[in-house]
């Protein structure tokens, strides 16, 4: 596959929140449709902005999760890639960009579920959320998110 460069892609963060049994968090993704609509929180870095602290941020608007409900597990240091297909790249929602380079995070969930807030944030990314296995997010992510999910399984699994 032939990268487009960085600069096409859009600069994110990635998070995998992690409860005691070894369960990642999953969203299910507003406005989605069909058996694709599962992944985990991620978001823009804002320029300027750290890719730590553009997961902390982006884990809390999405689903309520502040870092006092969590550890650090670990990170991935390389940046991951993934293109939007081509129906997507001209979508509003894409803006613009050819795909997301994401930095991916993981951390252990510590905090009282009763306090995940999928409304935390004027503008809603997920409209329910569940507990599942790494190979399963990997599985319910949209097709043309699979490589990086699998990667993330990849490192993350052992934690």
């Amino acid at each position: 596959m032939i990268r487009l460069h960085k600069e096409t892609y859009r600069p994110a963060a990635g998070i995998a929140v992690f409860n005691a049994k070894g369960e990642v968090f999953l969203g299910k993704r507003k406005k989605a449709s069909g058996p694709y609509v599962w992944q985990m929180p991620q978001g823009g870095i804002d320029k300027g902005e750290k890719p730590r602290a553009a997961a902390l941020r982006e884990l809390a608007e999405e689903t309520g999760i502040t870092k006092d409900m969590i550890e650090p597990l670990g990170k991935i240091k390389d940046w991951l890639y993934y293109d939007f297909p081509d129906g997507f790249k001209y979508s509003k929602r894409a803006r613009g960009w050819g795909g997301q380079r994401q930095k991916w995070f993981a951390f252990r969930f510590v905090g009282n579920e009763a306090n995940i807030n999928l409304e935390a944030h004027k503008q809603i990314e997920f409209t329910d959320w569940r507990w599942a296995s790494l190979s399963l997010a990997t599985k319910l992510v949209v097709p043309f998110k699979r490589p990086v999910y699998a990667r993330v399984e990849k490192e993350f699994s052992k934690l």
